[in-house]
């Protein structure tokens, strides 16, 4: 499996979805019996846990808000997975590989994890809870498939998420006076949870 491509690629698919990504990754690798995989994806009680929280994930993730305050908590978890997965590639040994795949992993993920929060906030200024739904789940479809790419054709994974990320960071452009009020909203709904008499 080429290894730049694949921890790259990863990398993207972890700023959206962490959990998702390795999860589908290990299935891959355990039942698929793709090639190239680490194995530690691919342990009973690696896919127990991931699969767990990847549960959960998908739930906050369609609730207006409520993803917002995930994807808040997601700004360490996700670029630190995308990091991780890229060095586990490189067979963590702590070689210039393994420093230049954790980071070309993490910095991708955080790019790819600042883009989804912002068009998310843009989403949130929505009155109805429909196009949350629809952004998170395909959010959930395109990590299934650049996860599945990444084991298949790493290469044709990194061009897609070339493309992803270019498209993403035109539209945050072209949508910033919506996020700046999607995060306006947000501070609010916060304000709203830690207060709930002054609503």
């Amino acid at each position: 499996m080429e290894m730049l491509p694949a921890a790259f690629a990863s990398g993207w698919a972890s700023g959206i979805n962490a959990w998702g990504t390795v999860l589908v990754l290990g299935v891959l690798g355990r039942f698929a019996h793709i090639e190239g995989i680490p194995a530690g994806f691919q342990r009973t009680d690696v896919l127990i846990i991931v699969g767990v929280l990847c549960l959960i994930e998908v739930i906050a993730d369609k609730i207006p808000y409520v993803d917002s305050a995930w994807d808040t908590i997601s700004t360490v978890i996700r670029p630190i997975a995308g990091a991780a997965i890229g060095a586990i590639y490189a067979g963590a040994t702590g070689d210039l590989t393994t420093i230049t795949l954790a980071s070309v992993g993490g910095i991708t993920a955080l790019v790819s994890h600042l883009t989804k929060a912002g068009l998310r906030l843009a989403v949130n200024t929505s009155p109805e809870p429909f196009t949350n739904v629809a952004a998170s789940s395909a959010g959930d479809v395109a990590v299934t498939g650049v996860a599945t790419l990444v084991a298949l054709a790493p290469v044709a994974a990194a061009v897609v998420v070339a493309v992803l990320l270019v498209v993403g960071l035109i539209a945050l452009w072209a949508i910033f006076s919506r996020i700046r009020r999607g995060w306006l909203a947000y501070q609010r709904w916060l304000s709203r949870r830690k207060n709930p008499t002054a609503a």
